[in-house]
């Protein structure tokens, strides 16, 4: 279950795994073991690196996203980055038993405002293009959408712009 708030500008979400066999105890306490031990790692200064090697040590398969375009993967070494002060980073550990598998359908459900074309003018040749980018500047600025939250602003027939907006890296 993940679900986020938005607050004067900040952005913060939660996610936990809700399971109804016992089998997944230890892998869901590992997580959590893991998640509190970055939180509690976490300062100005901290190399990544390190994080990382202190969420690996609880043997889970999870990575740090730091969504100002920072990733770390959760294991030791690599990267030197530093945390620094006034950034606002995300701790996500994944668990897993090892024996799923990932199916990409190449079906995007989520879209977010390129950051690095916020400022640039690209322009758009479509009429319609433009104004779905206005109404998803608008409605969201640079937060995460998907397209239902896009037909409940009463949009119709915009797969196509929204799509010429993808092309143009208006969107990721």
């Amino acid at each position: 279950i993940d679900y986020g708030v938005h607050v004067r500008g900040r952005l913060i979400d939660s996610a936990f795994t809700l399971h109804f066999d016992p089998k997944y105890d230890n892998l869901v306490n590992a997580v959590k073991e893991a998640t509190n031990a970055g939180i509690r790692e976490a300062g100005i200064d901290v190399r990544l690196c390190d994080l990382g090697e202190t969420i690996e040590e609880l043997k889970c398969n999870a990575f740090l996203r730091i969504h100002a375009g920072k990733t770390v993967p959760i294991v030791k070494g690599g990267d030197q980055t530093k945390m620094e002060e006034n950034e606002v980073y995300a701790i996500e550990t994944f668990g897993s038993t090892g024996k799923g598998y990932v199916h990409d359908d190449m079906e995007c459900s989520h879209y977010m405002k390129n950051f690095e074309l916020a400022e640039e003018h690209i322009p758009l040749r479509l009429p319609r293009s433009k104004a779905l980018l206005n109404t998803i500047d608008k409605n969201f600025g640079t937060l995460a959408f998907c397209r239902r939250w896009v037909d409940r602003l009463g949009e119709t027939k915009y797969l196509m712009s929204l799509k010429d907006l993808c092309d143009k890296v208006f969107f990721l």
